[in-house]
């Protein structure tokens, strides 16, 4: 398959989409449906994942295993209702390929909580943004969804974030972020092009994860919150890691949210 470019072929193997709906692995054929919450909060935060298995009873649904280690699906009772969670990886790659591996078990909605980056200096560290956008500079997504420049996130997974988080008077932000698989690449040249055109954030997994959930037709929600600062001269940490309650607050929020879709 080649796309045209002004008469020649496309040379670009990551815009060589195939709409073709059945893969050569295809998960719902290669994993078995099992008993789990329909319910599913996508977690980054391996502490507060640990603090979560500790404190509420979480047992083991799948113990899904990859390369780099064990990445297992657990469940809770969380408001009289079966909750299930998990952490996806880091990256497009790995989260994108464990969402559809969740996907198969049997969970079908989903509110992912991480952290990002910010391109503007005044979002705070802390702060919450609730995704409505992803800038496409990633890989995964081109494997789902043809070759465009954004993937607009699911409405049902902003609007249950954003009554969530009105409901709690919780202050946040709703805005188009900057996913990238390069970390170490993100020079002040992209930054300014991303701001220019309306990123307040950067992360290395929404748009990979965003084109799963809509390639499966499965509703899901982002919402991070706001790390180090790339607005300046230099890079500021800010310590954001180190924003303990605000992860753990960051989950129970997605929990809401992901229940009431």
């Amino acid at each position: 398959m080649a796309f045209e470019s002004k008469g020649r072929p496309m040379t670009y193997p990551i815009l060589e989409h195939d709409p073709t709906r059945e893969a050569f692995i295809e998960p719902t054929q290669q994993i078995k449906e099992r008993d789990v919450p329909e319910h599913c909060v996508i977690c980054f935060f391996k502490d507060v994942i640990e603090k979560v298995v500790a404190e509420h009873d979480a047992r083991v649904v799948v113990a899904n295993r990859w390369e780099d280690g064990p990445h297992p699906l657990y469940e809770i009772s969380y408001r009289d209702q079966r909750l299930a969670f998990f952490h996806p990886g880091i990256g497009s790659a790995l989260s994108a390929a464990l969402l559809e591996e969740v996907i198969a078990y049997g969970c079908r909605y989903f509110i992912a909580c991480g952290g990002c980056g910010v391109l503007e200096k005044q979002i705070a560290a802390g702060h919450l943004l609730v995704v409505s956008a992803a800038v496409r500079d990633e890989g995964a997504s081109y494997h789902y969804l043809p070759p465009a420049r954004e993937v607009v996130a699911n409405p049902r997974g902003v609007k249950a974030l954003v009554g969530t988080l009105a409901e709690r008077d919780v202050p946040h932000l709703v805005g188009k972020t900057w996913t990238t698989d390069g970390p170490y690449r993100e020079t002040p040249k992209k930054i300014q092009q991303r701001k220019d055109e309306g990123c307040l954030a950067v992360e290395m997994e929404a748009a990979g994860m965003m084109a799963v959930a809509q390639f499966r037709d499965a509703p899901f929600g982002q919402v991070l919150y706001a790390g180090d600062d790339l607005s300046g001269s230099e890079w500021d940490s800010r310590g954001w890691q180190r924003l303990l309650e605000v992860r753990e607050q960051l989950f129970w929020l997605a929990a809401d949210a992901v229940l009431s879709l």
